[in-house]
């Protein structure tokens, strides 16, 4: 094969990014960019779907200048995304009719309170493996089309299409010839049946969706089509895309069943591959697809999503202003010997899994006099690892397998006290692999794979390594105390805004 990269495009909740990549599995260039959040009231977020595009674009034409190569140089492009995210835009012109609601979004709580005490969410979980939360995008879609003006018309018209974010970035790349998803962002949406791999009627109906508004869905690994020429100077086929946490598991070759991963971005995500068989939670977590290669096995997943991890660090930036910038966080945590009882619960949209708590708010506990920034600075990075944990105790409720070692991600992984702590606070070890950004590097894989520039899984577990390994040093008893006063924390967190 004469093209020599593969380029990966990583839009994520708060930054787009690009990374091209080598045969090696190796970043050769890397752009990335914030965007703006938007907070119209308290619980609701969104984003400019437009800026979204022009942002992603503009990284990725930028490492393709900064590496000098041209559009021939590169193979294929994966997509990878931030997901539930949803967007609905004009078929005839790409506009999005509104902003785009983000997953983090709680706005439609009330409508899941509904479905709920109508006894609806029962059906949800057992053909989506989703719990009945604003969380997911099919709720989303519904309050977009009730309330934004003509919309609901237009959609029965056929005048619109919907999407998670891949979807309109595959629309806008391909110059509208491409409304798809894979089935990993179609298994996000709250409206596909995981079992038989299709839109579900009798949510659509509930929901009072029109089927015609809905994306193709695609396996995650496939060329889907290419470019429009003017945008790399050349048609580049597309050929990959998967949900972030899902691209994230596949770029950590976790290829074989009971394997886990914990991403660390803006919430945090912990994926473990449960093979070609859907497993039922019982103790929060979701049931979701993981990825299909080609017209292989659909893979599947056991998730627990964390709300607010980095974001929980992009808040005593912005919001508290203790910190310049977010890499700061691990100084100022570091400048105390312990968090002084201090504990943080980052429940500023709601409680993600375990506990599922759309109500939750956020909460500091332990102040005394004695606290100061560093405590609160501590008491952030720690509830993302008392989180995760919160995550692992009920994956090992389901599958009866206690964890042996988690593999670490995302750009929060780089923070060696996080990760001490992580591994403490598990009594495990955390391997932090080589290259970090996986949830790029997944969706080169998912690409490269279908076009040939690997040739399968055993080349691509063949390029893992670790480049850290994190191991257990707390006593047992003082993870225990930690662990319990945590717990503690998160009750008092709980069902507040009501």
């Amino acid at each position: 094969m004469a093209a020599s990269f593969i380029l990966s495009l990583d839009q994520g909740t708060t930054s787009s990014r690009a990374i091209l990549f080598d045969h090696d599995g190796r970043p050769v260039s890397a752009a990335q960019t914030e965007f703006p959040q938007i907070f119209p009231q308290p619980g609701w977020v969104e984003h400019n779907a437009d800026t979204i595009w022009e942002s992603q674009l503009q990284v990725a034409q930028d490492v393709v200048a900064d590496a000098g190569v041209s559009a021939a140089d590169v193979a294929a492009i994966g997509c990878t995304n931030q997901r539930e995210t949803t967007v609905i835009w004009e078929r005839d012109t790409g506009r999005p009719i509104a902003n785009a609601i983000v997953w983090q979004c709680r706005r439609t709580a009330p409508l899941c309170d509904e479905l709920a005490a109508d006894g609806f969410d029962a059906l949800v979980r057992e053909r989506t493996g989703l719990v009945t939360d604003a969380y997911f995008s099919g709720t989303k879609v519904a309050w977009l089309l009730d309330n934004v003006p003509g919309a609901r018309g237009r959609a029965e018209a056929g005048e619109l299409a919907f999407g998670t974010i891949d979807s309109f970035l595959l629309w806008r790349l391909s110059a509208g010839r491409l409304h798809i998803t894979d089935v990993s962002n179609a298994s996000r949406t709250m409206l596909f049946n995981i079992h038989n791999l299709d839109w579900d009627d009798d949510i659509l109906e509930r929901l009072r969706i029109p089927r015609s508004l809905l994306p193709a869905v695609c396996p995650s690994s496939a060329v889907y089509g290419e470019t429009a020429p003017d945008l790399f100077g050349g048609p580049i086929p597309l050929a990959g895309n998967a949900g972030d946490q899902q691209a994230a598991t596949f770029g950590q070759t976790c290829f074989t069943p009971r394997m886990a991963k914990n991403t660390y971005g803006t919430g945090c995500f912990l994926l473990l591959n449960t093979g070609q068989v859907p497993v039922r939670s019982r103790n929060g977590l979701l049931t979701t697809i993981g990825w299909q290669v080609g017209d292989g096995p659909v893979i599947y997943a056991l998730e627990g999503s964390v709300f607010s991890a980095g974001a929980t660090v992009q808040w005593l930036r912005d919001g508290l202003g203790i910190i310049p910038r977010s890499s700061d966080v691990e100084g100022l945590a570091a400048s105390v010997d312990d968090n002084g009882g201090v504990y943080l619960v980052p429940a500023f949209v709601g409680l993600g899994a375990p506990h599922w708590d759309p109500y939750a708010r956020g909460t500091i506990v332990g102040l005394t006099r004695g606290s100061g920034a560093g405590h609160i600075a501590r008491a952030a990075l720690e509830s993302i690892a008392f989180q995760t944990r919160d995550v692992v105790e009920a994956m090992t409720a389901d599958c009866g397998q206690t964890l042996t070692a988690l593999r670490a991600d995302g750009g929060a992984a780089r923070n060696g006290l996080l990760m001490q702590f992580q591994a403490d606070i598990l009594g495990v070890p955390v391997q932090v692999p080589a290259v970090t950004e996986t949830t790029a590097l997944g969706a080169a894989y998912l690409a490269g794979l279908a076009v040939g520039f690997w040739s399968g899984p055993n080349e691509l577990e063949a390029k893992w390594s670790v480049e850290r390994r994190y191991e257990p040093a707390m006593p047992a008893g003082r993870r225990a105390t930690l662990y319990s006063d945590w717990k503690r924390a998160v009750a008092r967190a709980k069902d507040w805004a009501v």
